[in-house]
C-alpha cells in the first residue's frame, strides 16, 4: 500500500470511528438524561452531559479527519492535516467548559441535597453504560493504534474513564438506596472535577504537534536504519523532521558518502532515498549530500579516538563531518558533536575537556573547530 492509499484507509477509519462514536454516545446521552431528570439525580445528568460532550466530540473528530482530506491549496501548500490536531484541541475546550458548568450544579447540589429516586430503569441505563463505553474504548485504542491516531488514543482514553465515572455515580446511587446518604452532589464534583482534568490532559497532547514536537525515536531509527542501509551510504545525520499532521511530515537529513564516489552516481541513489522515503514511511525527505574522505589512517584514528573521548564523558555524544587540516605547529580537528538538550550550554566545556584529552594522549598539539548541533528527538 503506497502513501496515497494508507492517507485513504486511515482517513476512512478515522470518519468511521467518528460515527460509532456520535451513534453510541448520543444514545446512551439520552438515556442517562432521561434516568437522571426522573431520578433527579445531578450525579446521572453529570454522566450524561459528558456522553453528550463525547458525542460533539466524535463530531468534531469527524470533521477533522474529513477537512484533513483536503489537498494542499496555494494558502496551504503543506496540506490539511493539521486539522485532525485542531479538532482534538476543540474538543478538549469543550470538555473543559462542561466540566466547569457542572462543577457549580454540583455544589449547588451538597449545599442543598435532595433525594435520588433510584430504579430498576436507572440502573439498567448505567450497568449497559458501563458495558458499551468499555466496548468503545477498545474500539478506539485498536483504530488509534493502527492509524497512529492521537485523537482517537485520546478518546479511547476518554472512553475508558467514562467507564470509571460511570461506576462512580451507579455506586452512589447505591449508596444512598441502602444508607440514606446524600452523596449524588458530592460524586457529581468528583465527576465534573475529572472531565476538566481530561480536558486539560487532551489540550496539552494536542497542542504538543501544533507547537512543534521533535521527531520520535521509532521514527527516527526506522528512517536512519533505512538510510544507512542503502549502498555507498557511510553514515547519517543531522535528522530534523516537521510534522504538518499524520502522514504529512517533511524532513531533511545529511548523508555521508565517500568522496571518491561518482558524484552522478551518488545523486541518482538519493533520489532514490527520497522517493522511498516518501513511499514506504509517508515522510517528504530531503537529502543533503556529504563527500567524505575514507581513506586517510591518520584522521579516521583520530576520529576514533575523538568518539572514544567523548563516550567516556556521556555514551549519547556522537560526531559527524570530521576533519584534520594541517596548521603551524599543530594540528586543526574540525568537527560536528551532536548533543541532546539537557546538555545545551555545556558546549564550552565538553570542548576543552576533547581538547585536554588529546593533548594528554598524544605527542602533538591539537586544536578543535567544533560545531554543536542539538538532537531533535522526543521519546
Amino acid at each position: 500500500m503506497n502513501h496515497k492509499e494508507q492517507t485513504k484507509h486511515r482517513n476512512n477509519l478515522g470518519k468511521k470511528a467518528g460515527t460509532v462514536g456520535i451513534i453510541t454516545n448520543t444514545c446512551l446521552a439520552v438515556g442517562k438524561l432521561m434516568v437522571g431528570i426522573l431520578a433527579s439525580s445531578v450525579s446521572i445528568i453529570a454522566d450524561a452531559l459528558n456522553n453528550l460532550m463525547d458525542a460533539a466530540s466524535s463530531i468534531v473528530t469527524l470533521v477533522g479527519f474529513k477537512l484533513a482530506e483536503k489537498p494542499a491549496d496555494e494558502e496551504h501548500p503543506f496540506g490539511h492535516a493539521r486539522s485532525e490536531y485542531l479538532a482534538g484541541l476543540v474538543v478538549a475546550m469543550m470538555i473543559f467548559v462542561v466540566g466547569y458548568e457542572l462543577v457549580i450544579s454540583s455544589v449547588k447540589k451538597i449545599m442543598e441535597p435532595a433525594a435520588v429516586d433510584f430504579s430498576l430503569p436507572t440502573a439498567i441505563v448505567l450497568l449497559a453504560s458501563i458495558f458499551v463505553k468499555y466496548g468503545l474504548s477498545i474500539y478506539y485504542k485498536k483504530v488509534g493504534d493502527e492509524i497512529s491516531s492521537t485523537t482517537l488514543l485520546a478518546a479511547s482514553t476518554d472512553s475508558r474513564n467514562d467507564v470509571i465515572m460511570t461506576g462512580a455515580v451507579f455506586l452512589a446511587a447505591l449508596v444512598e438506596m441502602f444508607t440514606k446518604l446524600k452523596i449524588d452532589g458530592c460524586i457529581g464534583l468528583a465527576v465534573a472535577i475529572f472531565i476538566i482534568y481530561s480536558g486539560i490532559n487532551l489540550a496539552r497532547e494536542t497542542m504538543s504537534p501544533l507547537l512543534g514536537e521533535g521527531i520520535n525515536e521509532e521514527l527516527k531509527e526506522t528512517l536512519e536504519d533505512y538510510i544507512l542501509s542503502c549502498d555507498k551510504v557511510v553514515g547519517c545525520h543531522d535528522l530534523i523532521v516537521h510534522d504538518y499532521g499524520p502522514n504529512h511530515r517533511f524532513a531533511s537529513i545529511h548523508v555521508e558518502m565517500d568522496k571518491n564516489e561518482d558524484p552522478l552516481v551518488c545523486h541518482e541513489l538519493i533520489d532514490d532515498m527520497e522517493e522511498e522515503c516518501m513511499r514506504s514511511h509517508g515522510v517528504h525527505m530531503v537529502i543533503h549530500y556529504d563527500p567524505i574522505v575514507t581513506d586517510d589512517p591518520e584522521a579516521e584514528r583520530l576520529r576514533q579516538l575523538v568518539i572514544t573521548i567523548l563516550k567516556v564523558r556521556d555514551e549519547r555524544l556522537s560526531i559527524h563531518d570530521f576533519r584534520m587540516v594541517q596548521g603551524q605547529g599543530h594540528e586543526n580537528l574540525i568537527f560536528d558533536v551532536l548533543i541532546p538538550l539537557d546538555l545545551k550550554g555545556q558546549e564550552k566545556t565538553i570542548q576543552k575537556a576533547i581538547e585536554t584529552a588529546l593533548n594528554n594522549i598524544e605527542p602533538k598539539t591539537y586544536y578543535t573547530k567544533i560545531t554543536f548541533d542539538t538532537a531533535y528527538v522526543h521519546r
